[in-house]
């Protein structure tokens, strides 16, 4: 690793990594490679988590695509130092930011999106001048080899590399000195690397997750955000980081939401989930097992089945959890949704506000006055009015988390923020200078003065 490490130092300071047509010719290469794959990459993630094709091509191949594509058209702007204003005391200089790349970068990637997840943050350590080591998920083998394949075949191990293996290799990654450590996973072992990280006083971005609510009040469309919350769910088996984690619903709308909910799993996955070829599965066994359990917490209001051998559990909805239950004190990621009611949403407040950050909220209401006033009342990553999960498809919105749910953030040019310094350098001029700068000035601290005040 510290040989891979000590290449890939070498080329960054080589200045290849930099040049904008460089970076662009790596941004094509890696979008042609993903086109010339893509049945490979539909099989292997068929074969990891069952994803559909139109599950796999729409969360994963095509969102990458959409983001190349936006990160080409502007990255030249982005690239251009910024030039910002002078206040008077700096007459006759200019101030100057420049986009400056951090140098040797590592991404360590989920197993949930397993190759989007792997590339988006890439896609920003390329366009901002950096060398990349990445590291994929153990837990989803077929993609991880399949990354490994391509990158290794295709470009330079000196420039971007893959490093598969388990939580020891990561340890052995972490351990070494990068300028900037991408992370996209679990809060505990969000802490463990950034915790690494701190040896070395490197920045890091953390992409967590936590609890992320969704909220019906009285005068939502019910059709509408009973379709949005279900997809956003059960999407990927609802091993979503955003995905909705549990539901607050007006208590006079409450049974009519229920059943619209249950319309919508039906038309969404028919009336036998755990048949359905085109329904993801859960990751592997333990995870599996810790969300049958969650089941137990509660009453089934639908669903509930599960087959162990093919690792599949039915779209299932809750009533009468509490949050001392095991389901509401850990962020489920799986298709499981604890339905709450709520008289008034200052109610929905104060029980948002006695937990950690979530990662994303979502609220469906018609008053515009309501949603500015969850908008400010609430601390959240970002979120959604009247639909879920849409929000990170929009190049143009950072997406990230705060506190518990991540640090920093990415997508379009906040992945290029991500993996770039801002430099500020003065120029200054040496056509005069300014006595009263200096100490010697007899009249240099009335002047400040008057400057200053």
């Amino acid at each position: 690793m510290q040989e891979l490490i000590d290449k890939q130092k070498a080329l960054y300071h080589t200045g290849q990594t930099k040049p904008y047509e460089f970076r662009i010719a790596m941004l094509n290469k890696l979008k042609k490679l993903i086109k010339d794959n893509e049945t490979s990459i539909l099989d292997a993630l068929k074969k990891d988590l069952n994803k559909s094709e139109y599950e796999a091509y729409t969360a994963e191949i095509g969102y990458l695509y959409a983001e190349i594509n936006h990160i080409i058209k502007d990255l030249k702007h982005w690239m251009k130092p910024t030039k910002v204003a002078a206040p008077l005391t700096h007459k006759g200089s200019k101030g100057m930011i420049y986009k400056e790349a951090y140098g040797v970068t590592l991404v360590i990637a989920p197993w949930n999106y397993p190759f989007q997840l792997a590339l988006s943050p890439v896609l920003g350590a390329i366009a901002g001048g950096n060398t990349v080591v990445l590291k994929p998920s153990e837990l989803t083998p077929n993609t991880s080899h399949l990354l490994a394949d391509l990158i290794t075949k295709n470009f330079d191990r000196a420039y971007f590399s893959v490093v598969e293996g388990d939580k020891d290799v990561s340890q052995k990654l972490l351990d070494q000195r990068f300028d900037l450590i991408f992370f996209t996973g679990s809060v505990p072992v969000g802490k463990i690397v950034m915790e690494k990280a701190s040896q070395h006083l490197t920045p890091v971005v953390l992409e967590l997750g936590g609890k992320s609510p969704a909220i019906v009040d009285e005068d939502a469309d019910l059709d509408l955000a009973a379709k949005r919350i279900i997809w956003g769910k059960c999407l990927n088996a609802g091993q979503t980081c955003i995905a909705p984690d549990y539901l607050y619903v007006h208590e006079s709308v409450k049974d009519a939401l229920l059943s619209k909910l249950v319309v919508s799993i039906k038309e969404m996955y028919g009336d036998q989930p755990l048949e359905n070829e085109e329904y993801s599965h859960i990751v592997n066994e333990r995870h599996f097992d810790r969300l049958v359990d969650y089941i137990h917490n509660g009453n089934v209001f639908h669903g509930g089945e599960h087959k162990r051998e093919n690792l599949v559990i039915e779209p299932t909805i809750l009533t009468d959890a509490t949050w001392d239950d095991r389901v509401m004190q850990d962020e489920i990621f799986g298709p499981i949704l604890p339905v709450f009611t709520f008289h008034t949403i200052e109610e929905v407040v104060e029980a948002v506000r006695s937990n950690e950050k979530p990662l994303a909220l979502y609220y469906f209401t018609e008053d515009e006055d309501r949603q500015q006033h969850i908008i400010e009342a609430l601390p959240f990553g970002g979120g959604a009015m009247n639909d879920t999960l849409m929000h990170i498809t929009n190049p143009n919105l950072p997406f990230g988390g705060v506190g518990q749910s991540g640090v920093g953030s990415y997508h379009g040019k906040a992945s290029f923020d991500a993996f770039t310094h801002e430099k500020s350098i003065l120029k200054q001029t040496t056509k005069f200078d300014f006595a009263f700068r200096y100490p010697s000035s007899k009249t240099g601290l009335s002047v400040i003065k008057k400057l200053f005040r």
